[in-house]
């Protein structure tokens, strides 16, 4: 959750208006547990909407946004959550990680990869956008960051003006 892109995306809901919440996954920084693959990081992060939700019962719409491992867990978690009505993944790890479980997909969403990730080609990504893209009523605004490896090291900036730009244009259209 310290993560400085990870932060980066919470305060770009949290300058949007939202409640916004951050939370390290099981065996992460000083949480307890250790890592279970998956299930166990999927309870967590349903626990942690459940929480949101119990502080935020009049709010109007449910968004997640996750970065790889977490962008995982938040599609999972949307296709189980149908309040949820937008996301922001970040270099999901479509080559890492089975993504078949999102037909249909339920709501639509931005992805972010860059064109230098080493650790999950964009070739991955790029079929999993082709994918979801394809399906009936679901847009996915795809952008590529050029030059941005895995961690978006030097190019934080332009993510986040990313980030921004489609927060904006999709509260603009939801209002």
């Amino acid at each position: 959750m310290n993560n400085k892109l990870v932060y980066a995306m919470y305060q770009a809901f949290v300058r949007r208006g939202f409640s916004a919440l951050r939370f390290n996954f099981r065996g992460v920084g000083r949480s307890q547990a250790e890592f279970d693959n998956g299930m166990g990081e999927l309870s967590d992060a349903a626990s942690a909407l459940d929480w949101m939700q119990g502080h935020n019962p009049n709010a109007s719409a449910c968004w997640i946004g996750g970065y790889s491992f977490g962008a995982w867990i938040g599609m999972q978690l949307m296709m189980r959550r149908p309040e949820i009505s937008g996301f922001i993944s970040i270099a999901p790890p479509a080559s890492i990680h089975d993504f078949s479980f999102l037909a249909p997909c339920p709501s639509s969403g931005m992805i972010v990869h860059g064109d230098k990730d080493d650790v999950i080609p964009i070739a991955s990504v790029e079929k999993l956008v082709q994918k979801l893209s394809s399906q009936k009523n679901i847009s996915i605004d795809y952008r590529i960051v050029k030059g941005a490896d895995h961690f978006f090291g030097p190019q934080l900036e332009e993510l986040n003006d990313h980030i921004g730009d489609y927060l904006d244009k999709s509260l603009t259209a939801e209002a």
